[in-house]
C-alpha cells in the first residue's frame, strides 16, 4: 500500500444519496486515495455498491441531541483507533469529532460545509439549540486551513463571519448518459400527460412543496412526480387526497441517482422552490438545480440569489413571482403553452451542461488532494 494516501471521510447520513460526498470519495479515488466513507446505518439496509470502504455505525438514537452527541462519540473513538493521512469533515455536525482528533492526533483536516449550517430552519426557531451549534462552530473553525463549501454567497458569509477564505465547489451534477433508461409504464408514470417533476433529498418545510401541490390543484392537465423523502411528505399525501389529485400527484420516495434521473429524463419542467425564510435558504443552491440542466429538463425556480444567478445566466428556465399557488400555476401554464420556447430552453441545458457539469467544478480543489503517482 502506498504512503500517505489514507482518508476518512464523515458523514451524519446513511451514504445512500449523498451524491455530493459519493462524487468527493469518488474524486479523491481517481486521485490515488484509499477512502473509507463513514456513516450511519438506518433500517433500510439497502447494500451500498461504492468502489472504496464504507463503514456505517448503528446508533441506538435517531435525531435531537442524543444523536449528534452519540454519532461525535462513536466518531471519536473510530478515528481515535484507525489510522488516516487525512480527515473530511462533511458538515458542522460530523465536525466536533474530526476537530478533536486532528488536535489529538495531529491529522489534517478538510471542512466541507454544504450549507449554511447554523441558519437552518431547524435551528433558527431554536435559539438555544441553534447557541450549541454555534459555540461548537466558533471553537473549531479557527483551526481550519482547508474549507469547502458550495457556492460563493455562503463562502462570503463566513468569510465575513470568520476572516476565513473558502474555497468553492458547487454541487454541480456529473456527465451521466443514462442506459437502459425504463419505460414510463415500467417507472409507474402515466403515458400522454406533461410530467412536471420535484426531486431531492430533504422535501422540507419551507421548500415551497406545499404551495406547489395547492397549484396542481389549478393545472388538471399535468402530473407531478415527487421523487424524494422529507419531513412533510406525509402531510403532503394528506392534502393531495383532500384535494382529490391522487392521480396527478406521484410519491415515489428516495431513489438511487441514476434512477432518480430516469424520473427526471421524462419531465418537462422541474421545480426548485425554496423560500428565503432563514439565511441556509436564502443562499442555497440545490444539486437538483444541476441535475434538471443535465437532463435538458426545464426549471421553474424560486427567485434566490445563487439559484437565479445560474437560471438567469443560461436562459433554462423561469423564475416565480411569488410563492402563490396561482402564480406557480401560471408559470407552467406559460411555458407548456409555448412548445417554441420549451424547445429553446431544453437545447440551453445542454448546451450548459457542457460547462456545469462536475469533472470540471472538481478541479478547484486538486490542490486538497494532490494527485499520487
Amino acid at each position: 500500500m502506498k504512503k500517505h494516501n489514507k482518508i476518512i471521510v464523515s458523514v451524519t447520513n446513511d451514504l445512500f444519496t449523498d451524491q455530493r460526498v459519493h462524487k468527493m470519495c469518488s474524486f479523491m479515488e481517481k486521485q490515488g486515495y484509499d477512502i473509507t466513507l463513514v456513516g450511519r446505518l438506518l433500517d433500510d439496509k439497502t447494500p451500498l455498491n461504492r468502489s472504496y470502504k464504507t463503514h456505517r455505525f448503528r446508533l441506538f438514537f435517531r435525531k435531537g441531541a442524543l444523536f449528534y452527541a452519540n454519532y461525535n462519540l462513536w466518531l471519536f473513538f473510530y478515528l481515535l483507533f484507525h489510522r488516516a493521512d487525512k480527515l473530511v469533515a462533511n458538515d458542522l455536525d460530523t465536525l466536533l469529532a474530526n476537530t478533536l482528533i486532528h488536535q489529538l492526533k495531529g491529522t489534517p483536516l478538510v471542512y466541507d460545509s454544504h450549507e449554511y449550517f447554523t441558519e437552518v430552519p431547524e435551528l433558527v426557531h431554536r435559539p438555544k439549540i441553534q447557541h450549541v451549534w454555534e459555540r461548537i462552530e466558533a471553537y473549531c473553525f479557527p483551526k481550519l486551513t482547508q474549507i469547502i463549501t458550495v457556492n460563493s454567497s455562503i463562502a462570503e458569509k463566513y468569510f465575513q463571519k470568520y476572516g476565513k477564505h473558502l474555497r468553492v465547489v458547487r454541487n454541480v451534477a456529473p456527465l451521466l448518459e443514462l442506459k437502459n433508461i425504463p419505460s414510463k409504464s415500467a417507472l409507474g408514470i402515466p403515458e400522454g400527460q406533461p410530467l412536471l417533476i420535484l426531486q431531492g433529498a430533504g422535501i422540507n418545510v419551507d421548500r415551497g412543496v406545499e404551495e406547489l401541490i395547492e397549484a396542481m390543484a389549478l393545472l388538471p392537465n399535468y402530473v407531478l412526480m415527487i421523487v424524494g423523502n422529507g419531513d412533510v411528505v406525509e402531510q403532503l399525501k394528506i392534502r393531495v387526497n383532500e384535494l382529490n389529485i391522487a392521480k396527478r400527484v406521484l410519491f415515489f420516495g428516495r431513489q438511487p441517482y441514476e434512477k432518480m434521473m430516469c424520473y427526471t429524463h421524462y419531465a418537462e419542467i422541474g421545480f426548485t422552490l425554496d423560500k428565503p425564510t432563514n439565511d441556509n435558504y436564502l443562499f442555497s443552491l440545490p444539486n437538483k438545480v444541476f441535475d434538471y440542466i443535465h437532463s435538458g429538463t426545464v426549471i421553474v425556480a424560486s427567485n434566490l440569489p445563487e439559484v437565479a444567478k445560474l437560471v438567469t445566466k443560461y436562459d433554462v428556465g423561469r423564475l416565480i413571482p411569488s410563492h402563490a399557488p396561482k402564480d406557480i400555476a401560471e408559470t407552467v401554464q406559460d411555458l407548456l403553452g409555448n412548445p417554441e420556447l420549451m424547445e429553446q430552453l431544453k437545447e440551453n441545458c445542454l448546451k450548459a451542461r457542457e460547462v456545469e457539469n462536475w469533472d470540471a467544478e472538481v478541479q478547484a480543489i486538486a490542490d486538497f488532494y494532490p494527485k499520487i503517482d
